[in-house]
């Protein structure tokens, strides 16, 4: 790492999406310590994510207490190295960092949720 602060990092992520398994990716590239907020496990986190960044839609990364909302895990990537918090690195993310969630994995999150999808 370019820097020797410690970085802080809180994401608000969904259980099964594409574009929170992106943050979560970014994450292993740069071996990253994060706190996850499962907003779909914990409602309370989701009422937490709204109120800190203002709107609705995760993932929602805080990073050093700036929230970025609304991000994927290459929009992450991007904030840390401009603010020289890592250090780019030849690693590969080992999942799509800039993907949305499968008709599938929003099937499972309405189950999940205890929401009815009549179209399983």
């Amino acid at each position: 790492m370019m820097s020797e602060e410690k970085i802080e990092i809180t994401a608000y992520l969904k259980t099964h999406c594409g574009w929170s398994e992106g943050v979560r990716a970014i994450m292993r590239k740069h071996n990253l310590e994060f706190e996850e907020k499962d907003i779909i496990a914990n409602p309370a986190f989701r009422w937490e994510m709204e109120q800190k960044s203002g709107q609705p839609l995760s993932p929602c990364v805080v990073v050093n207490d700036v929230m970025l909302p609304d991000v994927s895990g290459d929009e992450v990537e991007a904030y840390m190295l401009d603010k020289s918090l890592i250090s780019p690195n030849d690693n590969s993310a080992d999942a799509p960092t800039d993907s949305a969630c499968t008709d599938e994995q929003h099937a499972a999150m309405d189950r999940a949720a205890g929401k009815i999808n009549f179209l399983d």
